[in-house]
């Protein structure tokens, strides 16, 4: 370990997504910018991502959405419903005055595309394990690449992945999502659902004529449907989900993924922050948790360009969480609500549930308020 440290003005811990996108939206700001991201190479596993509008707009200001577009299905409505009781409703793009409601895209894709823009206005390393940090004045950060052990110091210390983030609360959902990407006798258009299930939600996102699934299931029956030949899985699928989008056909490989709501209970310290799923991971039902990220990251990078002083001071880092405290709230809230009142089969909330999504249709104010939040956050 060199016994002084190397300096930048703001050390970004994670190269993924929500990382880059920091650099990026940081690349006016005249600062020295480091990410450090562990993997080597990007993941090239299938993972549907689910951007909002307002997502899309961000990206576009960040000038990567132009190459991403092309890989992008837009979503223009949204059905929702639940398996064996009343109730339904539907979210149109038309009701916001927007293009889409959201755009499917592979994370993978995503993920590289934003690493590829930021490295060439920030300083990019890949394959460094991060071994420890410490918030303080500076925050420091200890890593190790190829073998040699280095330690950086920052004015500002930002932790955008999920390991190492301290005093974190979790409440673990018994459920994985089982991800894929299914083939139809009919092409999937510009519709989504959302059904929810005993089991879980289940989520069908249009993917380039396709769909993307995501079903949310109890761990043993997560590996049994990822164990089944595609034949016997398209059967499960058909029998959970009905035949509203035509019969399926094929599936892709299947990845299995634990689910957990996380929040970290220090995510403002001395010079250090945590955003995106170092603050919190959410349940994907709804498909909120990389959109609030991004949303952590335009909020950050804006504090950054237009509070220079004291840049990570306690008083500093406090404005920002508190910038940010209602919108991670209010979506971790409504993401848990969904979970436990629609992942069961009791009567009583079942009658519930079919009089929540009866309301939402028959209550055009109500949807559109809860579109636009969902699609702009807070300010929407």
């Amino acid at each position: 370990m060199s016994t002084a440290a190397d300096t930048a003005d703001v050390v970004i811990v994670g190269g993924g997504p929500a990382g880059s996108a920091l650099a990026l939206a940081l690349a006016g700001a005249q600062r020295r910018v480091l990410v450090l991201e562990a993997r080597a190479a990007a993941s090239t596993e299938y993972r549907p991502l689910a951007l909002s509008h307002g997502s899309r707009l961000f990206l576009q200001r960040l000038g990567v959405w132009p190459q991403l577009s092309a890989a992008a299905t837009p979503i223009r409505r949204i059905h929702v419903s639940q398996r064996g009781g009343f109730g339904r409703s539907q979210l149109e793009a038309g009701e916001l005055a927007v293009p889409a409601l959201g755009y499917v895209i592979d994370y993978g894709l995503l993920s590289a595309a934003l690493a590829q823009a930021a490295a060439q206005v920030a300083d990019y390393r890949s394959g460094v394990s991060v071994s420890d940090w410490t918030a303080g004045e500076p925050a420091l950060v200890s890593v190790e690449r190829v073998g040699a052990a280095q330690q950086w110091s920052a004015e500002l210390l930002v932790i955008a992945d999920g390991s190492g983030a301290a005093d974190v609360k979790t409440v673990d959902y018994g459920q994985c999502a089982v991800t894929a990407r299914v083939t139809c006798d009919q092409a999937a258009g510009d519709i989504a659902y959302e059904r929810f299930t005993p089991e879980g939600p289940l989520a069908l996102l249009p993917d380039r004529g396709q769909w993307a699934l995501v079903w949310t299931v109890a761990p043993a029956r997560a590996q049994q449907l990822c164990e089944l030949d595609d034949a016997g899985f398209c059967a499960e699928l058909q029998q959970a989900f009905g035949r509203r989008a035509g019969r399926f056909t094929a599936v892709s490989h299947r990845a299995s993924h634990p689910l957990q709501l996380r929040r970290s209970a220090r995510q403002a310290l001395q010079h250090t922050v945590l955003i995106g799923n170092a603050a919190q991971t959410l349940h994907p039902v709804a498909g909120q948790g990389f959109n609030l990220a991004l949303r952590d990251v335009a909020v950050l990078a804006r504090q950054v360009l237009e509070e220079p002083q004291e840049l990570g001071s306690l008083r500093w880092t406090a404005r920002y969480l508190a910038a940010r405290e209602s919108d991670r709230s209010t979506m971790a809230g409504f993401t848990h609500g969904l979970v436990r009142l629609f992942s069961n089969d009791i009567a009583p909330l079942a009658a519930a549930r079919g009089t929540t999504l009866s309301m939402l249709g028959s209550l055009p104010p109500l949807k559109k308020f809860l579109a636009r939040r969902m699609t702009f956050g807070p300010r929407g």
